[in-house]
């Protein structure tokens, strides 16, 4: 885990740049660092971009329910089983 000590070894401009990429993820700068330290910052802020775009996409779009999903694909697995009858 990060400590401050880790925090206060970082540039100020390192600094401001965790310290921007911490308010976007909704973290503290020493929570955040533990990752920055870990994947790097450009993996870091790429990954934040693309929670917060998924999130928009779900408040837009929605989501659908695993439920969904399995009846959708049972469907699709008897569609292609009834096929593959049919076919001998």
């Amino acid at each position: 885990m990060a400590t401050e000590q880790d925090l206060q070894a970082l540039s100020p401009s390192d600094r401001e740049r965790l310290e921007r990429l911490a308010a976007l993820a909704e973290r503290t700068p020493l929570e955040t660092l533990y990752f920055v330290q870990r994947d790097g910052f450009e993996e870091c802020e790429e990954s934040v971009r693309e929670n917060l775009l998924a999130e928009q996409s779900i408040l837009e779009q929605g989501t659908v329910s695993n439920d969904e999903v399995m009846a959708e694909t049972r469907r699709m697995i008897d569609r292609y089983a009834r096929q593959k009858q049919a076919a001998k």
